[in-house]
Order: structure tokens, then sequence, then C-alpha cells
């Protein structure tokens, strides 16, 4: 395999972060490793050698919220790690991907986020992250 990117954490829609991160915890063997609340979501972060899950638990209306309601607990998005999220986000628009955010936002962790819509991604919900 090269270098290039690599996975930095799934979030996972949830009803209990709490009670899902101790079944985890024991269930993998991992540690929680970031907790913090923002934007009206709960987020808990485990720690793996290779990355992370997100525990996403809405505290208020919003994105979270409608897709439990829609969707149910479950794969929210995956997130990509880069180094430079506004090339990132400049491939993204060249290989004529749209975007959610346009320009990166603060995100969990004190990290900039930025996310792709998943109708020009199969479907899927990515993030790109920057430590």
């Amino acid at each position: 395999m090269t270098d290039g990117p690599t996975i930095d954490h799934a979030g996972i829609a949830v009803e209990d972060a709490d009670a899902l991160a101790e079944l985890y915890v024991d269930l993998f063997d991992c540690e929680r490793v970031h907790e913090e609340s923002r934007d009206g979501v709960s987020f808990v972060f485990l720690g793996f050698d290779n990355g992370y899950f997100e525990l996403l638990e809405p505290r208020t209306d919003g994105t979270v919220a409608r897709y439990l309601d829609e969707h149910g607990p479950g794969i929210h998005h995956l997130a990509v790690a880069t180094d430079d999220i506004g090339a990132a986000l400049d491939r993204a628009r060249d290989c004529g991907v749209d975007l959610v955010d346009e320009e990166p936002r603060p995100g969990a962790w004190d990290h900039d986020i930025a996310f792709l819509d998943p109708t020009s991604t199969g479907g899927v919900l990515l993030e790109f992250v920057e430590h």
C-alpha cells in the first residue's frame, strides 16, 4: 500500500453515546480519548490503533437528530484525514464533487472539517478533517 489518504474516523449517530461507548470499550478493549459537546451534539471519541469511532448523540434538533429520525442509529459519515483541507476541497471541486461546506469550519476536537455532498460520492457522507 502506498502513502495516501487515511481514514480518520467513522461517525456513528447514536441515541445514547455513553452506553454505546461503555459497550465498545469492553468489546474492543479501546479507550475513550476525547469527549465534548458543541452545536447541539455530544461527541465521544474512541481510540483505535488506526483511527477513531466518533459517537454522535444529538442534544437538540439538528442534522444528527434528523438523521436518527430518518434512518435510526448507525454510520452517519466517514472522515478522511488531510494535511491541507483547502487543497482537498479544491481537488473535490476539480473532480466535480458537490460540497456541503464550501470552506472549512471548526469541528470537534478543534479540527477543521468540511463535508462532501453524498449525492456526489456514491451516497456516502464524506468528511475531510485536518488535525
